[in-house]
């Protein structure tokens, strides 16, 4: 899965790019997964999303993604599962200590992070603690939940109708 996750740092600004589209698309379905109720939608868009995501970056379904700021390599796959940067022991090579043959996650990231326009940027925002609670949910459909919502109302916050829990942030 390594080679994957590689490609997708490489590719890193075209997936974003893709991304902001697809995410655009989520936030106008709101309606229809309201309608539909998003506990119901829950399962068969995560089966999608963990299949995708699974591919392209090794996904580990945390359901709060944040693909976008790490410059597409998910922090997820860190054997210490940091998310705000690499830990003090990245060797000299830029390799984990933990997984000498892998390469740190967080050296990946930046390499990303430089491809996308804002991505360096993005990379300093704090990214709070994964809720264990979300794990193997949907951060599409927590996205379109939360964005949706906001649309459809600014000045309320997001519902939870049947949500899986998780924190604020962007989510390919």
């Amino acid at each position: 899965m390594y080679a994957a996750r590689a490609w997708s740092v490489r590719h890193a600004r075209g997936l974003n790019a893709f991304y902001q589209g697809f995410e655009r698309m989520l936030v106008r379905l709101h309606g229809v997964f309201r309608a539909i109720g998003y506990a119901r939608a829950e399962r068969p868009v995560a089966i999608v999303e963990k299949a995708v995501k699974g591919l392209l970056f090794d996904c580990r379904m945390c359901g709060q993604c944040v693909l976008s700021a790490t410059g597409m390599s998910c922090p997820m796959n860190c054997p210490k599962t940091l998310r705000n940067g690499p830990c003090g022991g990245v060797r000299a090579d830029g390799h984990c200590e933990v997984d000498p043959q892998m390469k740190c996650v967080w050296v990946e990231a930046f390499r990303g992070a430089e491809r996308i326009p804002g991505g360096i940027r993005a990379m300093s925002e704090l990214q709070f603690a994964v809720d264990q609670r979300a794990q193997g949910h949907s951060s599409w459909l927590r996205v379109a939940r939360e964005k949706g919502a906001a649309m459809r109302d600014p000045g309320a916050a997001p519902g939870n109708e049947g949500a899986a829990p998780g924190n604020k942030g962007t989510a390919p």
